[in-house]
């Protein structure tokens, strides 16, 4: 199973289009967005683009939670609370966007990977990608499709038969 991995989008349609674009053209069979949407326009535009299922957590930027929910529902995509753990295919993965500082969002990430409870930890807020083996456990941050911060916009296809990533710029 390939599944797409993108966060922090951050209202940029311009990247999301890309994103959404990329995503569909690689044909992954899942797309998982680790949060900071923003405005509940952003998911409803994933939702018009992407032609796969969406799962998704919130972070810490997105304010009204109640729309972001209703208009991801409006194209059968799921939304949680952070952390969210997901079963498939017989692996685990945990879904987050991140807490407080870059160095606590880091250690939080280093100790749920040494827990050995999951195969993937997937994690977003730092909008610095970040691909690595931690115990047994592999970390997955896809840096940001917002793009504005970092000035390098890009999501992550994960394969998980395999357990490699690749980043896939915008």
């Amino acid at each position: 199973m390939k599944i797409g991995i993108l966060s922090d989008s951050h209202d940029n349609l311009v990247n999301i289009e890309k994103a959404a674009g990329k995503l569909n053209e690689l044909g992954v069979d899942l797309a998982i967005h680790l949060g900071d949407y923003i405005a509940p326009f952003t998911i409803r535009r994933i939702g018009e683009l992407l032609r796969v299922r969406l799962i998704g957590v919130f972070g810490n930027n997105d304010g009204d939670k109640y729309l972001i929910l209703s208009n991801a529902r409006a194209y059968g995509f799921e939304v949680y609370e952070a952390p969210y753990i997901l079963s498939i295919d017989g692996y685990s993965l945990l879904a987050m966007h991140g807490y407080g500082s870059k160095d606590l969002t880091r250690s939080i990430v280093y100790s749920l990977c040494l827990s050995g409870r999951y195969d993937v930890v997937m994690y977003g807020h730092t909008h610095e990608v970040h691909i690595e083996k931690i115990g047994k456990s592999l970390a997955i941050n896809p840096g940001e499709v917002f793009g504005y911060l970092s000035g390098k916009p890009s999501i992550a296809v994960l394969d998980l038969e395999e357990l490699k990533t690749e980043v896939i710029m915008l």
